[in-house]
């Protein structure tokens, strides 16, 4: 054989897939892709408790543990920043409520009653200093931006598509009327929820979540 059809054959020592520069181009993206999801994470917390204006970029840089000045490194933009946050809790969100309402080994209507009990539960857990994020936000920015506020619609357009095809399966089952409008219920409840979420807030207790719940329950099996 051709000894340059040999050698070209063999990929050059730099090209090899755990060649050192490889391996450090690597272990830079990764690392630079932790310290993004960090931050992000971050601002959820921070988001959720206090709202996206007041929450400043040097506060989280430090909790993070990020030079100052490094945040332009991995958004183009505060409001960026805003949009992967809202992206973040809306994926996390989706996937928890998700978990409760396809249970399948439980009846519908059972399967929101545990998210609610699970909701009501977290908020206590940190003291009701916390609400749910896309409500936040869509309260402190819905009117001021246009970007932000389609994107938290159409977030709670999907959470109510999921309570949808709950609802659905409860009609299906004989839970609720034959002629319940799971759409029309599920946007009512998240109507509702959210409002009885800020409400949870204020009073520092559950009770209103709970009022909001019982009150809802009561009326779609009518």
């Amino acid at each position: 054989m051709n000894r340059m059809a040999i050698l070209g054959s063999a990929p050059l020592a730099s090209e090899a897939a755990g060649s050192p520069a490889r391996r450090s181009r690597g272990a830079r993206a990764r690392e630079r892709g932790a310290t993004r999801a960090a931050l992000v994470r971050c601002g959820v917390e921070l988001c959720t408790e206090r709202g996206f204006q007041v929450t400043g970029i040097d506060e989280i840089l430090r909790r993070v543990g990020v030079p100052k000045g490094s945040f332009y490194h991995f958004f183009p933009s505060k409001k960026a920043f805003g949009v992967a946050v809202i992206d973040n809790y809306a994926q996390y969100f989706g996937q928890k409520l998700g978990r409760h309402l396809q249970d399948d080994s439980l009846a519908p209507l059972q399967r929101l009653r545990n998210f609610i009990e699970e909701a009501c539960e977290g908020m206590a857990r940190y003291a009701f200093r916390r609400g749910c994020l896309v409500g936040n936000m869509g309260q402190e920015l819905g009117g001021l931006d246009d970007d932000f506020q389609l994107r938290l619609e159409a977030v709670l357009r999907a959470w109510q598509s999921q309570t949808a095809a709950c609802l659905e399966l409860a009609r299906d089952a004989g839970e609720i009327p034959a002629s319940a409008d799971p759409a029309a219920l599920a946007e009512v409840f998240w109507i509702g929820w959210e409002g009885a979420i800020l409400r949870s807030k204020l009073h520092r207790s559950a009770q209103p979540m709970q009022a909001f719940s019982e009150f809802f329950f009561v009326h779609i099996s009518r």
